[in-house]
């Protein structure tokens, strides 16, 4: 459709502003906690960039495809650029608890929210937990790296 009225716009002498050109390609993708899923390019980018790396992680297979790691909950998006600048895509990833449960505690007005399984809990604030809850997701979320940075040293 927007091809058509580019196409249609361009015959009628008008010219679109960089605002309005046709889009680069786009996804949504859904991973779950520590993670992977495959990305594909339609075609190979010299760059690419995640928007928050505490969320995610991307690890380029080959020169057309990636591999994306859940890190954390929450959502970014991963943007790849071709060399002359272009954008060739903007991915916008939502890591997700997978197969756990959401427990809340309420402790007067002290709220936690957990991510469980059946062996475990894991802090996951949501807005409105307390302050003590962040703290716990951000030391969960430096264990993680550090494990990832162990598990890469020979």
């Amino acid at each position: 459709m927007r091809r058509i009225l580019a196409v249609a716009l361009a015959f009628a002498g008008v010219t679109l502003p960089a605002a309005f050109s046709l889009p680069a390609w786009a996804e949504n993708i859904s991973v779950a906690l520590d993670e992977v899923q495959t990305v594909s390019f339609p075609r190979a980018p010299s760059t690419v960039n995640v928007g928050n790396p505490a969320i995610a992680d991307i690890t380029m297979i080959d020169d057309r495809h990636a591999f994306i790691l859940g890190k954390s909950y929450g959502s970014t998006n991963i943007i790849a650029v071709g060399k002359g600048g272009e954008m060739i895509s903007n991915t916008h990833v939502n890591v997700l608890n997978g197969q756990q449960a959401t427990v809340t505690l309420q402790r007067g007005t002290q709220r936690t929210t957990y991510n469980c399984t059946a062996n475990r809990c894991e802090a996951a604030p949501q807005p409105g937990d307390g302050k003590d809850s962040f703290d716990t997701a951000s030391n969960q979320i430096n264990m993680h790296q550090d494990a990832a940075k162990k598990a890469a040293t020979p």
